[in-house]
């Protein structure tokens, strides 16, 4: 083994810890890659760079473009729309119906897109129809996953993994090439999971006061000139004898305490952070000790928000679940609250799951320094009559206490239609290749006007093109220095003289294990040209075990961490991991085992 090749298996080591414990965002992951591999000499600038410009990163940029207008104009929520019918079923029957649905429409659009909507819809329908959304979501995720494994545009996984075969000699794959392969695990995926939906959770009881504990409240208050609490310790003040009141945060000449102890004396313009009941909040507000915090800018709003807390049967409580690319991604509580926010206020936020949380966070300290990221859920406190606003928040789905108001233009809707028909029938048909096809269905919704680019820009989940961007250059790296090839020897020295079906096995169940901690398009990234070598090694053509990855990144049901709808409805409370690795893990192994069997007959 060479320096090269132990420095390239370094920098991946390194790239799935930080993956699987969520150290850093995507983003910030890839472009510590990129240095790394620049500084270390195993690609040259132009390579190092090379992901941004490759034909699948452009591809994937291009066809969320075209979901976005999808999603915009109502074409998604149209098509999901038939679900409102479908409420009468009983759930063995509605579970397949759904899948089918789902499964089909995530084939032709993006896959997280299309989940995204339907987690909005089901939301509704929850509430309208006494419809469990507990055991509707983990399947419609799964559905996705397995819908856009049927053809090449289905998800960005099989576009880079034939972006890569093709770069290795591979040849390139027709739009329908695998869609047999995937209309059989999306119909196994159907009858497995509807069997399984026994062993989902119902839905918690609880209401959002429940979930979120509302009985207690986070307010800022400053300690006026004249406050007869000053030069007390706060053990001797009512803000620390009273059991409903808790003292999160002082503040005093820009120095913040968290916690402050019983023994702090309080002083004039102290600023404290409070959390406390209903009744004590009205109580602190009519205090003359204390005042509620005020600034020059947010004077007006500061005010309204008083009013509004005195008049409580006014105001209703709403969840949201931060989506990819939402604006509020990064945000804390405090940012929130200082600027417009559709006129709602800000309560806590529920931090999702992963790896290093296993368990559900309500997060209410520290508002200063914990951040939005997707997958969260926020709590905002808003007038009722005004809680249709929240919908015009982007990529944030609201979850509870919701009215839908659909609004769209159907002349765009039918337009953005029609263009998608156009993008599909010129990729399917082999007049254009995929990323020509989704470049011109660009360009054709930006002359429609059913798509504006400046809405676009800050709505496009970039952490998925800059995930391509700095995974592209390793597997660059690997194949400069022969890494991909010392791991493809190894394999072969261990699988010399076993029969194909156990080979095309084993490369199905690595990628499948890999995609479980890792993402599936870094995992495509990675074990493409793995899998590649070891058919040439082996002298048996490329496709079946091209398709091992392709199927086998996808394919990763068992944990929520490897593919991004599964973390949005992981995050959302209502499961837990062994549902995911018992139901999942289940469909993966059959999956797995059927896959292994079909792959083996294009030998």
């Amino acid at each position: 083994m060479t320096t090269e090749i132990i420095l390239v298996f370094s920098i991946l080591f390194v790239t799935i810890i930080l993956f699987a414990f969520e150290i850093f965002t995507v983003d910030k992951i890839a472009m510590l890659i990129i240095a790394s591999l620049a500084l270390t000499g195993l690609v040259n600038p132009e390579e190092a760079i090379s992901g941004f410009s490759n034909i699948a990163t452009i591809t994937v940029l291009s066809l969320m473009i075209i979901a976005l207008a999808l999603e915009d104009n109502g074409v998604i929520a149209s098509l999901a729309r038939l679900l409102k019918n479908l409420h009468i079923l009983p759930l063995f029957l509605l579970l397949p119906v759904l899948m089918l649905i789902t499964g089909g429409i995530s084939a032709f659009i993006n896959t997280t897109a299309v989940v995204i909507v339907f987690i909005k819809i089901i939301s509704e329908l929850s509430k309208r129809f006494n419809l469990s959304q507990a055991k509707l979501l983990l399947p419609i995720s799964f559905a996705g996953i397995l819908g856009g494994s049927c053809t090449l545009m289905g998800t960005s996984t099989n576009l880079i993994v034939n972006s890569i075969a093709l770069d290795l000699g591979a040849e390139r794959f027709s739009f329908f090439e695998f869609s047999f392969f995937g209309a059989i695990f999306l119909v196994i995926g159907m009858v497995v999971v509807t069997i399984a939906s026994r062993w989902l959770p119902k839905d918690s009881k609880e209401n959002l006061r429940d979930a979120y504990d509302l009985e207690n409240y986070i307010t800022t208050v400053v300690i006026n000139n004249d406050s007869d609490l000053i030069d007390k310790k706060i053990e001797d003040t009512y803000l620390f004898t009273n059991s409903e009141i808790s003292i999160l945060k002082l503040t005093r000449n820009k120095q913040i305490t968290n916690a402050p102890g019983r023994y702090i004396t309080l002083k004039a313009k102290d600023k404290l952070v409070l959390m406390c009941d209903l009744e004590n909040l009205t109580r602190l507000n009519e205090a003359k000790d204390l005042s509620v915090h005020k600034t020059k800018e947010n004077t007006k709003k500061k005010e309204s928000e008083e009013e509004d807390i005195k008049k409580q049967e006014d105001l209703g409580f709403v969840e949201l679940l931060i989506l990819p690319g939402s604006i509020l991604v990064g945000k804390t509580l405090k940012q929130l609250r200082k600027q417009t926010f559709q006129n709602a206020l800000p309560i806590a936020i529920k931090k999702r799951r992963n790896i290093r949380n296993t368990k559900e966070r309500l997060v209410r300290r520290n508002i200063e320094q914990i951040t939005l990221k997707p997958g969260d859920r926020l709590l905002v406190e808003t007038p009722k009559d005004q809680i249709h606003r929240l919908d015009d928040i982007e990529n944030v789905a609201v979850l509870m206490e919701h009215d839908v108001k659909p609004s769209v233009n159907t002349t765009k809707r039918a337009l953005s239609f029609a263009i998608l028909l156009v993008v599909v029938g010129l990729a399917a048909s082999g007049v254009l290749s995929i990323l020509i096809s989704a470049i011109t269905g660009v360009s054709l919704l930006l002359l429609t006007r059913c798509l504006d680019l400046n809405d676009v820009y800050h709505r496009i989940n970039w952490q998925v093109i800059f995930l391509l961007a700095g995974m592209i250059p390793l597997g660059i790296a690997m194949n400069n220095t022969g890494a991909d090839r010392w791991i493809s020897d190894h394999l072969l020295d261990i699988l010399s003289g076993q029969s194909n079906i156990i080979v095309i096995g084993l490369i199905f169940l690595i990628t499948m294990l890999m995609s479980s901690v890792v993402s599936n398009n870094a995992t495509a990234i990675i074990m493409t040209p793995i899998a590649i070598a070891v058919a040439v090694g082996l002298d048996l053509t490329m496709k079946p075990f091209i398709l091992a990855v392709l199927f086998g990144a996808n394919f990763s049901f068992f944990t929520p961490m490897g593919y991004q709808t599964n973390t949005l409805i992981y995050g959302m409370g209502f499961y837990k991991f062994k549902h995911f690795f018992i139901i999942g893990g289940t469909l993966s192994l059959i999956l797995w085992i059927l896959g292994t069997f079909m792959l083996s007959t294009l030998f």
